[in-house]
């Protein structure tokens, strides 16, 4: 009957109780003769637990020793989901990521999977096994640990759906699916049951928090249906498709609205002899894998090179001082504004439909909200704000673009 890859969150794994939930539910897919591989994240809190111990004995910065002790979370939620399927008379077996063979490059704590051979999992799948893997990890060349990033148990899970040829990844979470907006933030806001892949990126990549921004773009990728699910509730959830062969030549509206508080607003300076430091401000990015958004640059008759971006604060650490000093090489400076967020609205034919952007614009404007440093594509508008007044905004356009949303038609 295939293969099924399902992934369970941190809260979804949390004690015992959620634990055995889950198990339960495994096995009865397993049951019913799909062969089932899990992926788990850390139970509960643990990452940040770990993170705060390594601080207190010397720095929780991204390093070699870092990833060593933030892939002991996964492992041991393999371990334990392993041993609850095990109680549940449904034979099991954890592997780390190095196990699975999950192959991984790039800095500590922002890995990218680079392949993954899987001739140990489907051996396990032959026998009959429930295979569970810990997410977030893979091993690098020198047979190191690396973690993939904070949510890099999504990108795990889609990963192996894509070179299992699995039926679908099904994602597991506290929430009830993909919502129209972030409903801790607008009431109003609804579960939307089918959204378009390439739709979900621009969702996860602009703040969206239920699925990882690069497992999205796998999923859409690699053609692998998604759904998303609450592992405490009985509902639909949200299904992200494959790619249906419709021709959408006339599709167009809002989605979504989102805003993501991980950001920081960049500006790199240089009065001095003139000299384009695009290239290396961007070269520096990728060495980093830390992605940017929202870019502006000084035109090539000016005297003086400008460029601003926005990146996660959460890469800052990794990226500023290679910044620094590749500015500070031409007498440059770099300045950091970290009280701005960035509010988005997602969905299709934007760019072609400019009505959408000034709507977002006025309606802004009216509440008093300052806005600067746009981005506009056919599937998202973005926008930085204040970062207290970001929540009043999301709400505001939500109300403004998503007045009489039908979920419905999320992939119409």
């Amino acid at each position: 009957m295939g293969i099924v890859v399902r992934k369970y969150g941190g809260t979804s794994v949390a004690d015992a109780a959620c634990l055995f939930r889950a198990a339960a539910s495994v096995a009865a897919v397993h049951g019913a003769g799909t062969s089932v591989v899990v992926v788990v994240s850390a139970q509960g809190n643990t990452t940040d637990e770990l993170l705060r111990r390594a601080a207190e004995v010397g720095g929780a910065a991204a390093s070699r020793e870092t990833d060593q002790l933030l892939a002991t979370g996964e492992c041991a939620s393999a371990a334990l989901m392993a041993i609850a399927l095990s109680a549940l008379g449904v034979p099991a077996v954890s592997l780390t990521g190095a196990q699975a063979n999950v192959v991984a490059a790039g800095p500590p704590g922002a890995g990218l999977i680079t392949g993954v051979d899987t001739t140990r999992i489907r051996a396990h799948l032959a026998q009959g096994r429930v295979v569970v893997v810990a997410g977030f990890q893979g091993v690098n060349s020198d047979g190191d640990v690396l973690t993939l990033g904070r949510g890099g148990s999504d990108t795990t899970a889609v990963a192996l759906a894509a070179v299992l040829d699995a039926a679908a990844c099904e994602i597991y979470t506290d929430v009830d699916g993909v919502y129209s907006a972030d409903p801790r933030v607008v009431a109003t806001a609804r579960v939307l049951p089918e959204v378009r892949a390439d739709v979900t990126v621009e969702m996860a990549f602009a703040g969206a928090k239920v699925l990882h921004p690069r497992a999205a773009e796998l999923a859409a990728a690699r053609d692998i249906e998604v759904r998303v699910r609450s592992s405490f509730t009985d509902g639909t959830g949200t299904t992200i498709p494959r790619r249906t062969g419709r021709d959408g030549l006339e599709d167009h509206g809002v989605t979504a609205v989102t805003h993501d508080l991980d950001v920081v607003r960049v500006l790199v300076h240089s009065d001095g002899p003139r000299r384009d430091l695009a290239a290396d401000l961007l070269a520096v990015l990728a060495e980093c894998n830390a992605p940017l958004d929202l870019v502006a640059r000084s035109g090539p008759f000016e005297d003086e090179f400008r460029m601003g971006f926005t990146m996660r604060r959460a890469d800052l650490a990794r990226v500023a001082p290679a910044l620094r000093e590749k500015a500070a090489s031409v007498g440059g400076t770099v300045v950091l504004d970290d009280r701005v967020a960035k509010v988005s609205v997602i969905g299709v034919g934007l760019l072609s439909r400019p009505e959408y952007t000034a709507r977002l614009l006025t309606a802004l404007a009216d509440a008093g909200i300052p806005t600067s440093w746009l981005f506009t594509s056919q599937l998202r508008t973005s926008v930085t704000v204040p970062l207290d007044r970001t929540l009043h905004a999301v709400a505001l356009l939500h109300e403004e673009l998503l007045p009489d949303h039908d979920p419905s038609m999320a992939s119409a």
